[in-house]
């Protein structure tokens, strides 16, 4: 294996380094072990000995063989890396997302697989943290689901209109910083406010529309409301930040998932917080690294995928 492999910086020389098989086995060695050390991702031990014919290790330690995808989100797949990368490449990279059909036609295989690997890519881009917003943090909610005029008559009656049979969403974003977002079963204050106390830091000067649902974050919070119904903002205190990305948010489930169910609006949320996140210090090619240094640790089967496993979602 090479000692330095240059990381590519845009889609043509990814689509190079990538074409050729051992530079995309090497390449994707140095981003799971960064350190140089490869070590077996069962019993950690890194004696081994390198298989070469089949690109695989045998451990020492636990006598069981490993490839480069045990222990991450391309474990069990029969798809090469070239195709894993290349898909994570467009995903990070295309600023509205890309379809399961567009990755099927561009790497050749079924929609159904493209489908299976988008959702286990969406897990590699999500990312957490402990730690708490702080300075000046804009919170606000929307909804996402069909529009009331494009259904039929007999269903918006049944429905209603407005928020009515839409999952809700709701967004911190720390300006100049990272966007959180969170899937919530209403926008009543006692779900609103415990999520907001949840991941900003007492103190910080927090900026909200005036949904009823804030009030009382006075106590814990330097709390400042715009009304929408008179304008966006007045100087400082606006949550243009969160609309954006809403807007970013809803063109690419509108313009390219076009249907996205309620169970799997978590992944999608991680998908376009983690191009947000990383939109203004990152490249492409940078993205692209920063998403690959996340797959290691996670799994997502089929079963967890469509339902018939647990699987947990949480706030990205």
């Amino acid at each position: 294996m090479k000692s330095t492999i240059k990381s590519p910086s845009t889609l043509q020389e990814a689509m190079a380094l990538f074409a050729d098989a051992d530079a995309c086995f090497d390449f994707a060695v140095s981003m799971r072990w960064a350190n140089g050390k490869v070590s077996c991702p069962r019993c950690g031990s890194v004696e081994h000995s390198f298989i070469a014919s089949r690109r695989i290790w045998y451990c020492k330690g636990c006598k069981r063989q490993f490839s480069i995808k045990v222990g991450t989100i391309f474990e069990d797949s029969p798809l090469g890396m070239n195709k894993w990368m290349l898909a994570l490449w467009l995903l990070v990279n295309c600023k509205n997302g890309v379809s399961s059909c567009e990755v099927a036609r561009h790497l050749g295989i079924t929609q159904k697989t493209a489908w299976f690997m988008l959702h286990r890519l969406r897990l590699a881009m999500q990312s957490g943290s402990f730690k708490k917003m702080s300075g000046e943090v804009e919170v606000d909610e929307t909804y996402i689901g069909g529009k009331a005029r494009n259904m039929h008559k007999g269903k918006r009656r049944a429905k209603g209109t407005g928020g009515i049979g839409k999952a809700v969403v709701m967004g911190l974003l720390e300006r100049h910083g990272e966007v959180r977002t969170q899937v919530v079963s209403e926008v009543k204050g006692r779900t609103l406010r415990p999520e907001v106390l949840k991941h900003v830091e007492p103190g910080t000067t927090l900026y909200t529309d005036e949904l009823a649902s804030y009030r009382g974050l006075e106590a814990e919070y330097a709390h400042k409301v715009i009304n929408h119904a008179e304008a966006y903002a007045k100087g400082n205190v606006h949550t243009n930040g969160m609309e954006n990305f809403w807007s970013l948010l809803k063109r690419g489930i509108k313009g390219t998932y076009v249907s996205v169910e309620p169970f799997h609006l978590f992944r999608y949320l991680d998908e376009q917080a983690f191009r947000f996140n990383n939109r203004l210090h990152k490249d492409d090619g940078e993205r692209f690294i920063a998403a690959m240094r996340q797959v290691a640790d996670r799994r997502l089967t089929f079963g967890q995928l469509t339902g018939k496993l647990d699987c947990p979602t949480g706030l990205n």
